[in-house]
């Protein structure tokens, strides 16, 4: 028997991009949503959703399950806002993972909410804590948990589970990468405590370990230039080919 959502995904606006439903929304829209059913989407997740991904989504009908499978798939990438709006969703903007993480830490001491943040290296999470414990006075951090660079066992998923569900998170903020953090969260639907989002380099961000690019650049849809000027040797040859597969699939064939 499938997961069953205790928020009606019908009630949230999407249009189909290369077979996945983007949700048609912006983030004043996804705020006021996250503030409304936070506790009901416990055990449910949400996809940050770019070009990329997308792409991977289109070629992988197993991955394609996975980020329709959510409660929603966000549109982290520009292309995907844009076109949406080209399909009639006119709201649409480009709502990104980091952006939104960074929105729902804002207004956690007001509402009362608990974080757990799963992935990257224990380097990593302890710069995180810091930042965000400096940037977010008051924030609950109910817990960290950097998972081996292998496949875990059985026994240690069960007890990071679990660990998650003892620490009762209102998130669980995943930083794996793209599509691991979407399959995680897939596996683990109904099972653990706490809306899973899965959010790639957001915790570098937050824990400064890179920048993010300028408002003005992200604002003008080229932070992906901004990352590949960052890192060219593994993010050239990923835009090159999922770029020119989402424009010949999604902008010229229609898809």
């Amino acid at each position: 028997m499938g997961f069953k959502h205790a928020v009606p995904k019908e009630s949230i606006p999407t249009v189909e991009i290369l077979g996945v439903n983007i949700a048609a929304i912006n983030m004043e829209w996804l705020l006021e949503f996250t503030s409304k059913h936070v506790k009901k989407l416990s055990g449910d997740y949400i996809c940050v959703s770019n070009v990329h991904t997308t792409v991977m989504a289109f070629e992988n009908e197993e991955y394609r399950s996975v980020q329709n499978g959510g409660i929603m798939a966000i549109p982290d990438g520009g292309p995907l806002s844009t076109v949406g709006k080209r399909r009639g969703a006119r709201e649409m903007t480009r709502t990104t993972g980091p952006s939104y993480m960074g929105e729902v830490l804002r207004i956690s001491v007001k509402h009362g909410w608990k974080h757990y943040f799963y992935g990257s290296t224990q380097e990593t999470l302890v710069r995180l804590r810091t930042h965000l414990e400096q940037n977010y006075p008051g924030l609950q951090i109910v817990g960290m948990y950097s998972p081996p660079f292998r496949p875990m066992t059985a026994m240690e998923d069960s007890e990071i589970v679990e660990a998650i569900n003892a620490s009762s998170p209102d998130f669980i903020w995943i930083g794996l990468g793209a599509p691991k953090q979407e399959e995680w969260s897939a596996m683990h639907q109904g099972i653990v405590k706490g809306l899973m989002v899965g959010v790639g380099a957001a915790f570098d961000y937050y824990a400064g370990n890179i920048k993010r690019a300028p408002n003005w650049m992200q604002n003008c849809n080229l932070e992906w230039l901004y990352r590949l000027i960052q890192d060219p040797k593994r993010l050239f040859m990923r835009y090159l080919l999922t770029n020119s597969k989402f424009v010949w699939n999604a902008i010229v064939r229609g898809k």
